[in-house]
């Protein structure tokens, strides 16, 4: 397996950006601290199980670390796109 470096560098680098994004956004909202704010921080716990469940599945399976970090990708960005609209 050949894999390339430089792209799952600059990869990881982009999904550090994207969850420092997806962090704030969260922060933003359990500093509220009304049941929106309880909901969020059960939802994250959950999805941080589930999260490390699926890659350590994933790459138990023979997955690349690329592909696992691509799902990782979308997960965040649903997470940003979610976290981001206006209520």
């Amino acid at each position: 397996m050949v894999t390339n470096w430089w792209k799952l560098s600059s990869d990881l680098a982009m999904a550090n950006l994207e969850a420092q994004r997806v962090i704030a956004l969260r922060l933003a909202k359990l500093a509220k601290g009304d049941v929106a704010a309880k909901l969020e921080a059960r939802r994250m716990i959950v999805e941080k199980i589930a999260a490390s469940a699926e890659a350590s599945m994933a790459i138990a399976a023979g997955r690349t670390p690329q592909s696992v970090l691509r799902r990782h990708r979308a997960i965040m960005r649903a997470n940003g796109k979610r976290l981001a609209k206006v209520r």
